[in-house]
This record gives C-alpha cells, structure tokens and sequence, in this order.
C-alpha cells in the first residue's frame, strides 16, 4: 500500500529553519523522505540546524536568504530549482514580532513586520508558484498564521494585521491554484515554547493566564506542528487547499 504521508522524492522549501518551530517542522518533513532546503538569513545557526537534522537522518540542503530582500526572491528561488531540481512544497515558518501596545506602535516595526511576516512569504510563493505552473507539477504552499489572525491580542496590532493578513492570502491563493493542482494552506499554531517566546513563559502571571486559556493544559513544544506540516505537504491532504489548520490545544474551540 502507498504511504499517502510519504514525501519521497518531494523538495521542500522550509523558511525561518534555523530554530524554533521551522527547525521542528523542517526535520518533520525531512522523517517524511523529503529533501528539505533549510532557509534563514543566519548563516552560523543555519549551518547548526543542518548539522542536528542530518544527523538524524534527514536530507538537508542549506540555503542561506534573508527574506526581507523582496528583490531578490525572484532570483533565489531560480538559482535553488536550479541547484536543488523542482520544489514541490513550500513551507513559510520564518517571522518576526515586535510587541507593544498600539499607542506606541512604531512605523518601523510595523512596516518590518509587514515586510517579513506577508509580504515576503506571498512573493515566494509567487515565484516558486509559477515554476510550479510551468512545469505543471502542482505543489502545495503552506503558510503560518497566528492566534491573532481570528482574535484579539493586546500588544500585537501589527503582528495581528500581518497574520490576518495572511489567512486571506491563502484563501485567494487557494482558489486561484486549485486547478493547476497546487494546493495552499496554513498552519495556525497557539501559545509554543521555543526560544524566542520563553520570556513569556518565565512571567509567572503571563504564563497563567495563558494556559488557563488552552484546554489541553499545556503550552505547545516545537514537535507538536510536525504532523500538521507533514499531513499538509503529502498526499493525505490531497483534497485540502485553503484550509486553515489551528494547532493550538483547543484555544481556538474554546
């Protein structure tokens, strides 16, 4: 029998891999028999996560890019299908999040975040999606959403907006390229401890709070998106295109 969650003889492009939740993800599909290009704008620690997914027996290439160079997407993802052969799916996991509260949002952070966060993960899309096109290979794109992109959070209007504005892309991304066999989703993982989020979790009142929010009583850790990511990329999912997946301990349900 064909395993539907295979991913043997797939590239996958996976952004923000370094660490965190794209490093999870990253070895998830790598597990999965797919060929996986680690992207990141640091070098060093990409050069890291490379070296601990390899060694646990994923096929790694390392592709160093800072996503912020919109101008430059175009040409990075040539040069890649051109090293690595077709990428078959794409997994946007890089972001950036400044927090504050909105009288105090700074135009700066706002449009970074923009930048980072929607921007740059539409025009890679935009661009691997046409070689998709072109070669009538098909594909699926999945992109990572937020907690903030169904609800309120304070101090996150920007990060909100981005991630809002993430969901909508997928849908119309979703409907445009169902016909061409490239199937696009997101991923909207809860509250997850990872490096960048342990402070919040170090606030004894913060961490309370959010965990009396998550019926499953505890906060995520990077491995719980693997399955996600995987079902998403394979052939499981081959009927889902403008889904939004919400991995988050039933936050969202509550």
């Amino acid at each position: 029998m064909n395993d539907m969650f295979g991913l043997e003889g797939r590239t996958a492009v996976v952004t923000g891999a370094s660490q965190g939740l794209g490093k999870a993800m990253a070895g998830a599909l790598g597990r999965a028999r797919a060929k996986v290009v680690l992207v990141s704008r640091n070098a060093d620690d990409l050069a890291g996560a490379a070296a601990e997914l390899s060694a646990l027996g994923c096929d790694v290439v390392v592709k160093p890019f800072d996503l912020a160079n919109i101008d430059d997407i175009q040409g990075w993802v040539a040069d890649t299908w051109s090293d690595v052969g077709p990428l078959h799916v794409v997994l946007h996991s890089a972001g950036v999040q400044r927090r504050a509260p909105a009288v105090e949002v700074e135009q700066a952070d706002w449009d970074r975040i923009l930048e980072v966060n929607l921007k740059a993960p539409l025009f890679l899309s935009r661009e691997i999606g046409k070689l998709q096109i072109e070669a009538g290979s098909g594909g699926s794109h999945i992109f990572v959403g937020s907690l903030t992109s169904n609800i309120g959070i304070p101090n996150t209007a920007s990060y909100a907006a981005s991630k809002a504005g993430v969901a909508a892309v997928v849908r119309t991304l979703a409907v445009e390229w169902a016909a061409l066999g490239i199937r696009v989703n997101a991923i909207v993982p809860g509250y997850f401890r990872t490096q960048l989020t342990e402070a919040l979790f170090q606030d004894a009142e913060r961490s309370a709070w959010i965990l009396s929010r998550i019926p499953m009583g505890r906060a995520g850790v990077p491995e719980d998106l693997g399955g996600a990511a995987v079902f998403l990329a394979s052939d499981a999912s081959s009927y889902v295109t403008g889904a939004i997946l919400n991995v988050d301990g039933g936050w969202l349900a509550g």
